[in-house]
Order: structure tokens, then C-alpha cells, then sequence
């Protein structure tokens, strides 16, 4: 028996907003894929580390190193004996001294022979020596690119990561949205058969309801925008990706821009690279300023030859040895004119590195404010989100003892679930923010998570 002023537990009318507590309290939605492959669930370290294996940037900047390398042997090997094999077999026939020695002589010959060459750079000014550390500070070159694009690739594939964790987000509480509009459309037409609501409430209710569709259908594309964007830093083909975790975060203390100023000083890569190419443009000024002086070379060779002059036969061993200076006393000033440009590329790179000193500062004082900016927006979010909550606690008990509307009810979890969406961008903001902190301080990642 029941008593006569019990009740239900939960008020059949207000089913919409419990349910959307509940709804709220889940995970978020994969994105309402339509047909195709399963997405393959990655971690954010999973990622990276498919990343560095994968992404073309790197690739290509691997290939430039290998590149660099050879360059290097191939200056350093100026510096090296240089030795040849060489082997000739010659027959000569010559009439024009048949007159002179009345046929003393044969008119046809052969010449066999066969020897090894040496030759060695003694002295060179310096040319040598300099193209060999300019080579050297090449491959220094080839390995800051690396690090530049490791560490750019790292932060675009974690930017894209929570990307894609936000638009799976927003496309769950678009979900919600919709399912709780068509929910209060229903509720409305059986008001109005029962005669408590008018066809304009019904009408209202359905418009909304629709109205709720496009916003379902561009957070789902987003979804789908979002984990190709992923893939594509991936290079993933075989099957789309997608991203697991969530985008909760603690807000950390906030950067100090002094001492991020000096880390970045200390560790971008761009700035190594720079005080690189500027040793090369010096090891250059160098070898165009030694164009027009004297160098010193020995060449030697060993070997065997033999001549057959008709039924006479000679062979025996051969060999030569000498010193051989080279001194262009005048090129037309094409060494002069070397050394100038030489001069002005060196130059040009003490420019090109103050200038991005200048811009590094920039970029320094931006992602510290943005990293202050997106805490200070997640801690006001987050209170938001609290007070959005506890209206809607307090529109469902007003609504249940008659002081309330349906339409304060309806308000109340709208703002709730805008409520909720702005947090989750804002979240998405921090991390991404501290990442690319991260990056202009030229800390990020350079490896593998895990690996060396």
C-alpha cells in the first residue's frame, strides 16, 4: 500500500535534467563515425613516438644529415694522399723523321707501361684546414635542423592531439544537447494533447530541436577534421587515428619570462644553427682569402715500362718525384672579389641572428602571457561550471514545487552544457599552451618518449 502523500523519486518531468547530469558525467563521444575503419586509439606518447618514426619533416631532415655527412668526408678527404693506378699501352707510328736518320730508325713503336701515382697537398694557406671545420660545422648545422624539426613536430602532433581529444568533447555535448531537445519536444506534444501546452510551445520546442541538428553535424566534421589532421603528422594511411586521454589538467605555477628568455637563449635550436652557419661563413672568408696565394703540392709515381722498336725490346722500372708550387700572381681580382662576398654573407648571419634574438623575446613574452592567459581562464571556467550546476540543481527543485518554468529548467541546462564546452576549450588552450612554451624555450621533446 502506498502512502498518500508518497511520490516517485524522480519526477517523470524532470527526466531531461537528470538525465543530462548523467550524460555529462561520461566520457566523451568518439565523434559519431559513419561507416569505415575503426579509428586506432593512440595515447599522446604513442603518438610522438609514431611521429618521430614517421612524420616526412623528420625524414627529410634525417636525409639532410646523411647528406651533410658525405659532404664532410668529401672535404676532409683534400686533406688525404690522393693515389691512382694507372695503365697504357701505346703503338706509334711516325714517317716524318725517315728523311733525317735515312731508316736508322723504325717508323713504328710500342709503349707499354703501368704505374702508381701519389700526390699530396703540403701547404694550401689554410684552405684545406677550413673547408674541413666548415664541414664540420655543417653537419652541427644538420643536426640543429633536426632538433628544430623534432622538436616543431612535437608540438604540432600534441596540438593536434587535443584537438581532437576537444571536438570529440564538443561532439558529446552536442549530443546531449540534441538528445535533451528532442526530449523536451516530446514532453511538449504530450502536454499539449493533455491540454497543459499550446501549439506554440510545441512549435517552439520542435524549431529548437532542429536548430540543435547543424551544430551535432559541424562538431562530428570536426572529429573527423581533427583526427586526419593527426594522422597526417602521423603518416598514418592503412587506418584513422584517434586520440585517447582526457583534457583535464592542473594549473602549475606560471613562468617567470626572465628565465624563459634564458632557457630559450640557451636551447633553441635556431640560435645553434645560426652561430654554426656563422663559423662556416668564417671558415669561408678564410678559404676566398687565400684564392690568390701560393700552395704547395708533391706528386710522385712508380711503376713499369716497356718499348718495342721493331725486333728491339726495353722494359724496366720508372718512377719520378717533385715538389710543385702553384702561386696565382694575379686572378683579375676574382679573389678579391671572394673575400668581399664572403665577408658580406658573414655578416648578413650576425644580422639575421640579432634579429632573431628580437623575435625569440617575442615569442617568449606571448607564450608566457598565453600560458597565464589559459590558467586564469580554466580557474574561472571552472567556478562557472560549478554555479551553472547548482542552477540547474535549483531550476529542477523550483520546477518540481511549482516556482519554476520548463523554460528555466531549459536555460539552465543550456548553460550548463555551454558552461561545460567552454571549459573543455579552455583546458585544450592550457596544454597547448604549456606545449608551445615548451617548444619556444627549445625544451620539447627531441626523442621518443622512452627513447634515447
Amino acid at each position: 500500500m502506498t502512502a498518500p502523500f508518497a511520490r516517485p523519486l524522480l519526477n517523470p518531468r524532470l527526466l531531461p535534467a537528470a538525465v543530462l547530469l548523467g550524460l555529462l558525467a561520461l566520457p566523451a563521444a568518439g565523434g559519431g563515425d559513419q561507416g569505415g575503419p575503426d579509428p586506432q586509439g593512440l595515447a599522446l606518447e604513442e603518438a610522438l613516438a609514431r611521429a618521430f618514426e614517421q612524420n616526412r619533416d623528420i625524414q627529410k631532415a634525417l636525409e639532410f644529415r646523411n647528406y651533410v655527412q658525405g659532404r664532410y668526408v668529401e672535404e676532409r678527404g683534400a686533406a688525404l694522399p690522393q693515389l691512382t693506378l694507372q695503365g697504357s699501352g701505346l703503338r706509334q707510328h711516325d714517317e716524318s723523321t725517315k728523311a733525317l736518320f735515312a731508316g736508322l730508325y723504325p717508323d713504328e713503336q710500342d709503349v707499354l707501361s703501368g704505374q702508381i701515382g701519389l700526390s699530396q697537398a703540403l701547404f694550401t694557406w689554410g684552405q684545406v684546414s677550413s673547408a674541413i671545420r666548415a664541414a664540420r660545422h655543417g653537419r652541427a648545422v644538420a643536426e640543429d635542423q633536426l632538433r628544430f624539426y623534432r622538436q616543431g613536430v612535437s608540438r604540432d602532433v600534441s596540438a593536434a592531439f587535443h584537438d581532437v581529444l576537444l571536438a570529440k568533447e564538443l561532439a558529446s555535448l552536442a549530443e546531449v544537447n540534441l538528445e535533451l531537445k528532442l526530449r523536451h519536444a516530446e514532453e511538449a506534444r504530450r502536454k499539449n494533447e493533455a491540454g497543459t501546452a499550446t501549439d506554440y510551445d510545441v512549435l517552439a520546442a520542435e524549431v529548437s530541436a532542429e536548430n540543435a541538428r547543424p551544430e551535432l553535424i559541424r562538431a562530428r566534421n570536426f572529429v573527423r577534421l581533427a583526427r586526419d589532421h593527426l594522422g597526417f603528422l602521423l603518416a598514418v594511411k592503412e587506418a584513422p587515428v584517434d586520440a585517447l586521454g582526457s583534457l583535464g589538467c592542473e594549473i602549475a605555477p606560471y613562468p617567470e619570462y626572465r628565465e624563459a628568455l634564458d632557457r630559450a637563449r640557451q636551447h633553441r635550436p635556431e640560435l645553434a644553427e645560426i652561430e654554426h652557419r656563422g663559423k662556416i661563413a668564417a671558415e669561408l672568408v678564410r678559404i676566398a682569402n687565400a684564392g690568390d696565394k701560393p700552395r704547395l703540392d708533391f706528386q710522385g709515381a712508380y711503376g713499369w715500362k716497356q718499348i718495342r722498336l721493331e725486333d728491339l725490346n726495353s722494359d724496366g722500372q720508372a718512377w719520378q718525384a717533385g715538389l710543385f708550387v702553384t702561386f696565382p700572381v694575379f686572378d683579375g681580382l676574382r679573389s678579391r672579389g671572394r673575400v668581399a662576398q664572403a665577408r658580406s654573407d658573414f655578416t648578413t648571419l650576425r644580422i639575421e641572428e640579432a634579429r632573431l634574438l628580437d623575435a625569440i623575446s617575442l615569442e617568449v613574452h606571448k607564450a608566457v602571457d598565453a600560458v597565464r592567459e589559459a590558467g586564469e581562464i580554466v580557474g574561472a571556467i571552472s567556478g562557472t561550471v560549478g554555479q551553472a550546476e547548482r542552477l540547474l540543481f535549483m531550476a529542477e527543485k523550483g520546477y518540481e514545487l511549482g516556482v519554476k518554468t520548463h523554460l528555466d529548467v531549459e536555460d539552465a541546462q543550456f548553460n550548463l552544457i555551454q558552461a561545460r564546452g567552454s571549459l573543455a576549450r579552455a583546458r585544450r588552450d592550457y596544454l597547448v599552451s604549456g606545449v608551445n612554451l615548451e617548444w619556444v624555450q627549445g625544451t620539447l621533446a627531441e626523442a621518443p618518449p622512452g627513447g634515447p
